[in-house]
């Protein structure tokens, strides 16, 4: 009986040692999370980058608003001490065009070696064919296009001015050439006949450095708009389900669950789909969804309305504390 006492006790100590070990290492777990010091993510600067893309005009390829804003972009990131390079290439479009394309590709902390991928267009459509008035002019692409852009140079600027650094390194790739595939209603569902996307296309078969790759790429596209919601998009979920959860969870974490709803919706071709085709880097792709408007998209998209009343400084926080966020805890 008294060996039965000794052997118990013995259990009920290791037992106990084991527990006080992993409330001890939760704890730790927890503090450090605490401890992270997660900057700030300045929306009115964010609203300032996409106002400046805006004012040079719509970025359509091969025209003067496409070069000014693509030296704006280069410089704005050297300022942030960014590594900048670009990417320059021709690609045909569906109506006979030849266009002159520069991907733009930042680094910070190079050093390190586990990397995150960021990534957004940074053109404008070239026609309005949602529209019922100048159809054929270009839009001005506050939200489609120029926020992804203004959200990810605010990250990267809070970033570098902060003094406590992310343990990971961050790539940047502004994509040229997403956003003018065929008229609405005439493209193909088939993604090997995408006219769109042309940026992200060239650079998944051909990267920048040879045998590159990331982590994970989380890509930004429509992310300003007033009272926007981001679903868990299709080939997101496909190709980095366990991205998608991360992004989503701490989006509701720090309290900006309404805006990252628990909710799949079907697949888009966007410029994810080809780097984690062809790339084979998981990339997940935070895009507005309106539930409501029967069309995957808010009413706006690929409209003259898509200007500077629609962009939401309250979703812009949303969508880059949430990123910081994610970045710091990796």
């Amino acid at each position: 009986m008294k060996n039965i006492f000794l052997f118990l006790s013995f259990v009920i100590f290791i037992v106990s040692c084991d527990s006080s070990k992993e409330k001890k290492g939760d704890a730790e777990g927890e503090t450090k999370k605490m401890d992270l010091q997660v900057p700030s993510f300045n929306e009115g600067n964010a609203y300032q980058f996409i106002q400046a893309q805006v004012d040079f005009g719509p970025r359509v390829p091969n025209k003067p608003a496409h070069t000014e804003t693509k030296e704006y972009l280069i410089e704005k990131l050297k300022s942030f001490g960014a590594i900048v390079q670009t990417q320059n290439f021709e690609a045909d479009t569906y109506d006979g065009e030849v266009w002159n394309l520069t991907n733009i590709i930042a680094s910070i902390q190079p050093e390190k070696t586990k990397r995150i991928l960021l990534a957004a267009h940074w053109d404008t459509r070239k026609i309005a064919d949602k529209d019922t008035e100048r159809k054929n002019e270009p839009i001005d692409g506050a939200n489609d296009g120029a926020s992804g852009v203004g959200v990810i140079l605010e990250v990267i600027n809070a970033i570098q001015k902060s003094e406590n650094k992310p343990d990971v390194g961050i790539d940047v790739i502004f994509f040229d050439g997403e956003d003018n595939g065929e008229p609405h209603g005439l493209s193909s569902n088939d993604p090997s006949k995408t006219w769109w996307c042309l940026g992200s296309q060239y650079w998944s078969a051909n990267k920048h450095t040879p045998g590159y790759s990331a982590y994970y790429g989380i890509l930004l596209d429509m992310v300003g708009g007033i009272n926007a919601q981001f679903h868990k998009e299709g080939y997101s979920m496909k190709y980095a389900p366990s991205v998608v959860e991360k992004v989503w969870n701490t989006a509701d974490k720090i309290g900006y669950g309404n805006f990252f709803i628990n909710n799949q919706v079907i697949p888009i071709v966007d410029d994810h789909y080809f780097v984690n085709e062809v790339a084979k880097i998981p990339m997940i792709d935070i895009i507005a969804h309106d539930p409501t408007s029967g069309d995957f998209f808010p009413d706006f998209h690929h409209t003259h309305k898509d200007n500077m009343d629609v962009i939401s400084q309250e979703t812009l926080k949303a969508v880059g504390q949430t990123l910081l966020q994610v970045i710091y805890e990796e």
